[in-house]
């Protein structure tokens, strides 16, 4: 099926921008040229490709034609620089399903080392970001490890090592007789949002049990790790993120040398593997220096009852 591709830019514009008048304004047409781009799309396609509103969305046939349109960007700029043309109107956009700590930690480097992409980003939690590969919504994902998506290739990056922290005032009023079942089951910690299960899986680890503490949501990584240093709750920060924290004593792991790692791959489509080369190579250089090496993954220590 041939699609128009003045059609395909006006549905990914206005699901950048969420209105036709911003896709208008971008694109240099009007409103009513923008309206039938996308009526003549959705008769091509036989579906609607929008949700009208305030902002308007896609639906999943309108997501599923905005990433093949992205993909075809991409390829483009792959053949632009293999036969030395000269670049189209702009820089390739890439969608992107990753996880909030991965983008605080690490992943701004990897935006820095290839300025022709543009980026999409889509943030989920660690565990969920292969969805969006499998739906065919995104190009590329960090994911834990051992997950696989079918027709994608999976490179290994390492772990990202998670550490429970706290404020030294939290850990000496919730903890003052130590790390125990029960002060865990009652100290109030810090979640994500309602899909981190990062608290649960380090209490299970360490203490054979599953326990359900009081939470604060806290749904920013900065916002987490600010929340830790004012004593709300204890929660599992990755390490890049508290280091200067631990340092100078706003933070204290509450279990000294038992941290959670987390190993993560960088998936990609097969089919843009070559076109998105110099992106995976800026991730595995990024991912390098700041996760751990799985020879170094280590082992943890059960907590007391």
């Amino acid at each position: 099926m041939l699609i128009d591709p003045h059609h395909l830019n006006a549905l990914a514009a206005i699901l950048r921008h969420g209105s036709f008048d911003a896709a208008a304004s971008e694109l240099s047409v009007t409103p009513s040229a923008i309206s039938q781009r996308i009526k003549a799309l959705e008769d091509r396609i036989g579906t609607s490709l929008i949700n009208r509103g305030s902002p308007c969305t896609a639906t999943p046939a309108g997501l599923r034609i905005a990433k093949h349109a992205e993909d075809i960007g991409l390829l483009e700029s792959q053949l632009a620089r293999e036969l030395t043309l000269e670049s189209g109107p702009g820089p390739a956009r890439v969608r992107i399903a990753l996880p909030a700590d991965v983008l605080a930690a690490w992943f701004i480097d990897v935006m820095t080392q290839v300025p022709d992409l543009l980026f999409d980003l889509v943030i989920d939690d660690q565990e969920h970001s292969a969805d969006w590969l499998r739906r065919g919504e995104v190009s590329a994902a960090i994911t834990v490890g051992g997950q696989p998506v079918t027709g994608c290739d999976t490179h290994s990056l390492g772990a990202m090592r998670y550490l429970a922290t706290a404020s030294p005032e939290f850990t000496a009023h919730w903890f003052s007789e130590g790390l125990t079942v029960r002060s865990l089951a009652q100290a109030p910690c810090l979640v994500f949002n309602r899909k981190d299960s990062l608290q649960r899986v380090w209490i299970s680890t360490q203490t054979g049990q599953r326990l359900s503490p009081p939470s604060h949501f806290v749904p920013s990584s900065h916002g987490f790790v600010d929340a830790a240093i004012a004593g709300l709750g204890w929660g599992m920060n990755p390490e890049p993120l508290v280091r200067d924290a631990l340092q100078d004593g706003r933070l204290c792991e509450v279990a000294p040398n038992a941290p959670l790692d987390v190993p993560l791959n960088w998936q990609v489509g097969r089919v843009l593997s070559s076109a998105l080369t110099p992106l995976t190579k800026a991730v595995k250089q990024a991912a390098a220096k700041a996760l751990i090496p799985d020879a170094d993954r280590q082992i943890k220590s059960k907590i007391p009852e």
